[in-house]
C-alpha cells in the first residue's frame, strides 16, 4: 500500500499548532481556496468517533467523502480514516512534534490505496503523491500563517 509523508518545521510551539487544528473553523481554513472541496457536515472535533463529510468537485463531477477520527492523543497526534469516498483505503495521521525551543514539526503521514488496487496503486500512486505534496505544502503554509509563524524547513513526497 502506498505511503506518503510530508513535514514542516514551524517557528511556533507544538501546543499552538495543535490549538489551531482544534479550532472549529480549522478545516475550512485548510481547504483549497478554489472551492473544489467543501464541508457538508461535521460531528464532533478531533476525538475518536467524530466525523467530517466533504464534497469533492472535479469539473462537473461531485463525490462525497466521509472521514472518521479514529485516534487522538493531544497534543501529539490525531488520525482520521475514510469510511466512504474516492479511495479504497485512506488513513491520515497528523503529528505535532516539538522541534526545539518554541518550534513544531508538523507531520502528515498518509497510507492510501486506490480503487482497483494493486494495479491502480502502481500507476496512480505517483500522481496522488504529487497532488499531496502541493496540498500539504499549502496547508502547512496556512497553518503557519494562522499562528503568526514561518516555515523553517519542509520535506516529503
Amino acid at each position: 500500500m502506498p505511503r506518503f509523508r510530508f513535514s514542516s518545521v514551524i517557528d511556533a510551539p507544538a501546543a499552538e499548532i495543535w490549538a489551531f487544528h482544534e479550532a472549529p473553523d480549522a478545516l475550512e481554513r485548510l481547504l483549497p481556496p478554489d472551492g473544489s472541496v467543501r464541508v457538508i457536515e461535521r460531528r464532533g472535533g478531533l476525538e475518536p468517533g467524530s466525523t467530517v463529510e466533504l464534497e469533492l468537485r472535479f469539473g462537473p463531477f461531485r463525490r462525497r467523502w466521509l472521514a472518521r477520527h479514529t485516534e487522538c492523543a493531544p497534543p501529539a497526534y490525531f488520525c482520521d480514516e475514510q469510511e466512504r469516498g474516492p479511495f479504497r483505503v485512506w488513513r491520515h495521521r497528523h503529528g505535532f512534534e516539538p522541534a526545539g525551543e518554541g518550534r513544531c514539526r508538523l507531520v502528515d503521514e498518509v497510507e492510501f490505496s486506490l480503487p482497483l488496487a494493486p494495479v491502480s496503486d502502481w500507476i496512480g500512486a505517483p500522481i496522488v503523491k504529487q497532488i499531496l505534496v502541493g496540498m500539504f505544502r499549502w496547508r502547512h503554509a496556512r497553518t503557519a500563517e494562522a499562528c503568526g509563524a514561518r516555515i523553517l524547513e519542509q520535506s516529503g513526497g
